[in-house]
C-alpha cells in the first residue's frame, strides 16, 4: 500500500497528521507493506525570508487580528500537539520561505531519506526554533540524518530538485488537494486534515480491502 502525504514542514497540523497516521499504523497489520511518500506543498509559496515577524505577528497580519487573539489560537494548536506527544514552542518559531526545504527533501528522496529529512524539519522548525529558510541550517540539518552535506550545499546553492517541487504541487491540484495535510491511500481514499486517528484506521482499512 502506498500512502501519499502533502504536507509543508510550516505547517502546524502536517506534524500533528503525521503522529495521528504513525499512531494508526502501528496498529495496523499490514504495515511493514506501507510505503508512505511526502509530496511537498507550500502553505504560501510568496513568504519571505528574514521577516523579523514572530508566528503570532505573521498570523494576526494574515487575519486581521489582534496579536494576542493569534497567540491564544497558536497556544491551543500546541495543547493538541501536546496530545500526540509534540512540544511546539510558538514563541521561538521563526517564519520563512519553505522552497528550499522542499528541494533538500527531494534530495534526501534520491538517498532513501526523504521521510527523516521530513520529520528533522518539523522538529527544528516548531520545537527548536530554528531557521529552516537559512541555507547553512538546511545544510546542518541533512547533517544530522546522514545526508552529504556538500551536495546538500550545492543543491542549495542552485536550483536543484525545484521541477520535482513544482510536479508535486501539480499532481497535488490534480489529486483535488486544497489544504494540508492531504493523505491518499492508494489513491483511491483520502483523508484530508488532520483528523483522528480513527479516520487514518478506516482509510487503512479500506485500502486493504480495495
Amino acid at each position: 500500500m502506498k500512502i501519499e502525504v502533502w504536507s509543508d514542514m510550516v505547517c502546524p497540523f502536517c506534524y500533528i497528521g503525521k503522529r495521528r497516521l504513525e499512531a494508526a499504523l502501528d496498529n495496523f497489520k499490514g504495515k511493514d507493506s506501507v510505503i508512505v511518500e511526502f509530496r511537498s506543498f507550500e502553505l504560501d509559496p510568496s513568504a519571505k525570508k528574514n521577516t523579523g515577524k514572530s508566528i503570532h505577528e505573521g498570523l494576526a497580519s494574515k487575519y486581521g487580528m489582534p496579536v494576542e487573539k493569534a497567540k491564544q489560537m497558536n497556544d491551543q494548536v500546541a495543547e493538541q500537539a501536546k496530545q500526540v506527544g509534540l512540544d511546539y514552542q510558538f514563541d521561538k518559531v521563526i517564519p520563512t520561505n519553505t522552497t528550499d526545504a522542499h528541494r533538500l527533501s527531494h534530495y534526501a528522496k534520491t538517498q532513501g531519506k526523504m521521510n527523516l529529512l521530513t520529520e528533522r524539519l518539523m522538529k527544528a522548525y516548531f520545537t527548536e526554533g530554528l531557521d529552516i529558510g537559512d541555507h547553512d541550517t538546511l545544510v546542518s540539518l541533512a547533517d544530522d540524518i546522514g545526508l552529504d552535506k556538500e551536495e546538500a550545499a550545492k543543491i542549495l546553492d542552485g536550483d536543484g530538485y525545484l521541477d520535482e517541487v513544482r510536479l508535486d504541487q501539480q499532481k497535488g491540484v490534480e489529486a483535488g488537494v486544497r489544504g494540508v495535510p492531504f493523505f491518499l491511500f492508494d489513491g483511491k481514499y483520502a483523508v484530508s486534515g488532520a483528523q483522528p486517528v480513527e479516520a487514518f484506521t478506516e482509510a487503512l482499512g479500506k485500502a486493504a480491502k480495495s
